[in-house]
């Protein structure tokens, strides 16, 4: 019996290991949802909003390396697909879209919903395409899917309504023919960046997400060339836990002693990272970069040095180099750089480990403090975040909103054991935890995921709550809840304006997680914290853990400047001045 083009596309999935597709039913995907139906290897998620479909797929990618699926009907529901897809493209993970259209008799006819998909996803897509007839499948679909994977990133493929469900006339089974290559950069590159290094006194290693299949080689490497290593958020994962060379992330969100580590070396080797934020990158340093992509060499920081290769090969034929080339005089190189980095990060951990303790508040400095700075009597983030590392599993996955969220988990959580991270790191959407959490629980629901929202980020998707209920998922999900946009505050005051249009006047989220079926919990009183977080991870099902934090809570820069600094003094005297000239107004 010959199969149809939307049987064939289904079958292909389930081939290749797809578990779920996350997306809306309705029009042109009516033939797809169908054949899913009658499958016994994919599962149809049927989401509140593409969006969140986008993000889940993306976020199942993001943890098994494979290809993620979500699919948006005609028009609007492709519409939606998009700022999930952008942070897939941005994580460069592979997901395929499938896209509904118009019939292709009305095709360019300006027909009901209709959309230029070729249009709208030439951004985004790496591989874009639609179907215009049977005959073109499966080979249209194993380009995509070779291309989504090839390239890393999003493959789009449009099936009109009146495709879906006609048949091929010559069927053949789907080939992938799918490998995964392994560059290494030139010898004599390899060689010279080994002599600069040899011959350097203070390197630093600034180490990301593309490094983390090669572990056990960079630490070889750092403690060969007794170096700090600066970790960008993106490796927390895979290079926090039991390694005594990192000190943390640089940046916004980073800490003194990594951003000095970068300041005080001679040389810097970044593997595995395209770290964006040129003002956090140390002035007058030597620059060498090991990447698998050529396009990245240089383009944050002028580099003398650039490796194009697989950070594992890369490090393994530096460290070959290396140990044919002892320091001067065959004396051991000087750890004087490093053991200085890891004391500043371990002097800078513990005041934060003060601050999230839960007497901070309870002594005199702390009440005084409470009465001046935390008008509304919230919970430390601080706090709030440390109980989650405390009582979370050590093989939990945690997923963070854009914004304070991510902070507060960048400093107080610990990525030991196996656990793993999800966020929008690269295109910095809102919105994200809820949904990357909803996708890796779909996984596997027997692992614990944990998601770090903002209350702000959290209700632009909260119609997907019921997507949890409904699938019954055990996300547990913890609400910082300062009602506030708080980085956009933090970034108004910085630049010494006011506070403005940050706001937020939010329902009891715990209440309405209650109504919707799931479990609320709410938390108000610092000494009820760390029992309530224990039982939100303890409960079954899906969860919702609503935590009144202190909005007035910042997150001060690694690096503060004198401008910085001024900017907070003048913002806060705009503020209280506005705020009094408020008060004394006629009625």
């Amino acid at each position: 019996m010959a199969r149809t083009v939307a049987r064939v596309i289904v079958d292909a999935l389930a081939e290749l290991g797809v578990g779920q597709v996350f997306g809306v039913v309705g029009d042109a995907l009516n033939p797809l949802t169908d054949a899913i139906r009658t499958s016994d290897g994919v599962e149809w998620v049927g989401c509140r909003h593409e969006e969140a479909a986008a993000f889940a797929a993306s976020a199942q990618s993001q943890l098994t390396g494979g290809l993620g699926v979500c699919m948006g009907t005609v028009g609007p529901g492709s519409v939606h697909l998009l700022n999930g897809l952008y942070d897939a493209a941005k994580s460069r993970t592979p997901v395929l879209a499938i896209a509904g259209q118009v019939p292709l008799p009305e095709l360019g006819s300006d027909y009901f919903q209709e959309v230029d998909n070729d249009a709208l996803f030439s951004d985004v897509a790496v591989f874009r395409a639609t179907v215009t007839s049977p005959e073109q499948m499966p080979l249209l679909l194993e380009t995509a899917v070779r291309t989504a994977l090839g390239r890393r990133g999003v493959a789009v493929l449009s099936v009109p309504g009146d495709i879906g469900d006609k048949e091929l006339d010559a069927d053949r089974r789907t080939r992938f023919s799918l490998t995964t290559p392994t560059t290494r950069p030139d010898g004599d590159a390899v060689r010279a960046a080994a002599a600069l290094l040899d011959r350097s006194e203070r390197v630093t290693l600034l180490v990301g997400r593309g490094a983390r299949d090669a572990r056990d080689q960079v630490l070889a490497l750092a403690e060969r060339l007794a170096a700090p290593m600066v970790l960008t958020l993106k490796a927390k994962e895979g290079f926090e836990g039991d390694n005594p060379f990192q000190v943390g992330q640089t940046g916004l969100i980073g800490n003194p002693a990594a951003a000095s580590s970068l300041q005080e070396a001679d040389t810097l080797l970044l593997l595995g990272t395209d770290f964006p934020y040129r003002d956090w990158y140390p002035e007058g340093a030597t620059v060498v970069q090991v990447d698998t992509e050529p396009t990245h060499i240089g383009r944050r920081v002028p580099v003398e040095i650039g490796l194009v290769g697989d950070v594992g090969v890369t490090v393994r034929d530096l460290l070959a180099e290396l140990s044919a080339m002892p320091p001067g005089d065959g004396e051991a190189r000087d750890r004087g750089h490093l053991e200085k980095a890891v004391g500043r990060f371990a002097s800078w951990r513990e005041g934060q480990a003060r601050l999230a303790a839960p007497d901070h508040d309870r002594g005199l400095i702390g009440r005084v403090r409470s009465a001046l700075d935390n008008r509304e009597h919230g919970i430390r983030p601080e706090a709030l975040a440390a109980a989650v590392d405390r009582h979370a599993a050590d093989d939990a996955v945690f997923t963070s909103d854009t914004g304070m969220a991510t902070v507060w988990l960048s400093r107080f959580v610990e990525m030991r054991g196996t656990r793993r991270l999800l966020g929008s790191y690269n295109l910095g959407s809102m919105a994200n935890a809820m949904p990357h959490a909803l996708g890796a629980q779909m996984l596997d629901r027997e692992r614990q995921v944990v998601a770090f929202c903002g209350d702000g980020g959290l209700s632009m998707l909260l119609g997907d709550l019921m997507t949890l209920r409904t699938y019954d998922l055990p996300v547990t999900l913890v609400v910082f809840d300062n009602r506030r946009l708080g980085m956009v505050k933090l970034e108004q005051e910085q630049s010494g304006l006011p506070e403005f249009g940050t706001v937020l006047d939010n329902p009891d989220f715990a209440a309405v997680a209650t109504a919707l079926g799931l479990t609320g919990i709410r938390v108000t009183d610092p000494a009820a914290l760390d029992d309530a977080v224990r039982t939100a991870l303890a409960t079954p099902g899906p969860v919702l853990l609503d935590v009144l934090t202190n909005p007035d809570e910042i997150a001060v820069p690694a690096k503060p400047t004198v401008q910085q600094g001024w900017g907070f003094a003048v913002a806060k005297m705009k503020e209280i001045v506005r705020s009094h000239g408020d008060d004394s107004a006629p009625a």
